[in-house]
């Protein structure tokens, strides 16, 4: 008997197609390729309504016939708040832009849109049975999977490059895991958590290593949608680093669109990435399915910082798909748009969400974007979580104070 309604009816190699249960604990497919969730939409379009969901509580767990957890006892929550878009409108005047959007996914907790993906696979972790769980992170996964776990009774381990944000190893460790500092990037720390699986009986809750991270992220997607109106908007930029988000959203609007709540228009989907780290954008490039793993990645923006994503060829489909592109900024573009925005708009982007203000901007002067185009960019996370540089003139009291000469 289950006590939320739920509609899975079984999951699917995200390359081959070949079905899986569901209510089993899975990783990758036999292919090694991430697992989708797939439902019984005929089901869930008769149980559920567009004005059922508006007269929820204003979390995404208002999206539970979307959402694969079937028992509401092992819903994990710290507070889920639909996080709001936030217009820069002094911004999109200066450069003829009709409508230039900002969704704050800093007002999560944790302060970053990974707790919607960790929210989900911890959820579902706790139904399926797991005790302990292990990622590699480049700072805010490994936050939010630390804070989930500690809510659900799960114990973790976490792996991040030395040279993560000290605020964010820090962070991690203080909500609960077992934290480790190692000198490698990204893909090298998930290396050591596949190596450890088998003598460590840990779960491997590696970017799209697990299915349901994909579903957490999927909810930026519904309340996006939810939030114009059930209207999508004309383009989305993204920061792309895994890319669970971008495929999240995408798997959102085909399922919204095969209910009926929404149209036939899908918004055109950018991955942006930092120009010292862009695997995704030269496969577009190319026209590869697949992306070579980036040597010597580096840029400013931690979370991007992705040398090679398993879900490689479902961001490059997202992105083909949506008759979008990806592009990358260098990190002075980064930095600069960071400063631009908070010092005109008022609103501290953290520095993956600058990026893709810095890729708009760019698409925007080669033409790819019109400045007529309804533009939604993604502040993934709060940028009070990053270093910021040094500022504040010094006075001393025991001087006069010279007014003039400030």
């Amino acid at each position: 008997m289950t006590e939320t309604p739920t509609f899975v009816s079984h999951l699917e190699c995200g390359e081959t197609g070949k079905h899986y249960p569901a209510d089993q604990l899975h990783g990758l497919s036999d292919t090694g390729k991430p697992l989708l969730v797939r439902y019984d939409l005929d089901a869930l379009a008769g149980a559920v309504s567009k004005d059922a969901v508006a007269a929820r509580v204003p979390e995404f767990w208002r999206y539970r016939e979307f959402l694969p957890v079937r028992r509401a006892e092992n819903i994990v929550r710290l507070g889920e708040v639909m996080t709001p878009i936030i217009p820069l409108t002094k911004i999109a005047a200066r450069l003829g832009a009709t409508e230039i959007l900002v969704k704050d996914e800093g007002r999560l907790p944790t302060g970053s849109f990974k707790a919607r993906g960790l929210a989900l696979a911890v959820s579902m972790a706790k139904e399926l049975g797991v005790t302990r769980m292990a990622m590699p992170t480049n700072g805010n996964a490994g936050a939010a999977l630390a804070a989930y776990c500690s809510r659900a009774g799960i114990e973790t381990y976490v792996f991040c490059p030395d040279d993560t944000p000290d605020v964010n190893v820090r962070e991690i460790a203080l909500q609960g895991a077992n934290t480790y500092l190692v000198n490698g990037l990204i893909d090298q720390c998930g290396a050591i958590v596949g190596g450890g699986k088998e003598q460590m009986n840990w779960f491997d809750t590696s970017t799209l290593k697990e299915p349901y991270r994909i579903e957490g992220k999927k909810t930026m997607g519904l309340e996006l949608a939810e939030q114009l109106g059930w209207e999508v908007p004309d383009i989305i930029f993204y920061p792309t680093g895994g890319g669970t988000g971008l495929i999240g959203m995408w798997k959102a609007f085909d399922e919204l669109g095969k209910i009926g709540w929404i149209g036939d228009k899908r918004p055109r989907m950018v991955a942006v990435q930092a120009s010292g780290c862009a695997p995704i954008v030269r496969a577009y490039e190319a026209g590869a399915t697949h992306a070579e793993r980036w040597e010597d990645a580096h840029t400013m923006a931690a979370g991007i910082r992705v040398p090679a994503a398993v879900g490689d060829f479902l961001i490059l489909q997202g992105v083909r798909e949506s008759g979008g592109f990806a592009c990358a900024v260098d990190d002075e573009d980064i930095q600069a748009a960071q400063e631009e925005v908070a010092k005109e708009e008022g609103f501290l982007l953290c520095p993956e969400g600058a990026a893709t203000y810095a890729a708009y901007k760019q698409e925007l002067a080669s033409g790819r974007v019109e400045p007529g185009e309804r533009a939604l960019l993604f502040n993934c996370a709060t940028g009070l979580k990053y270093p910021m540089p040094a500022a504040g003139v010094r006075l001393d009291i025991t001087k006069e104070v010279d007014y003039a000469a400030l």
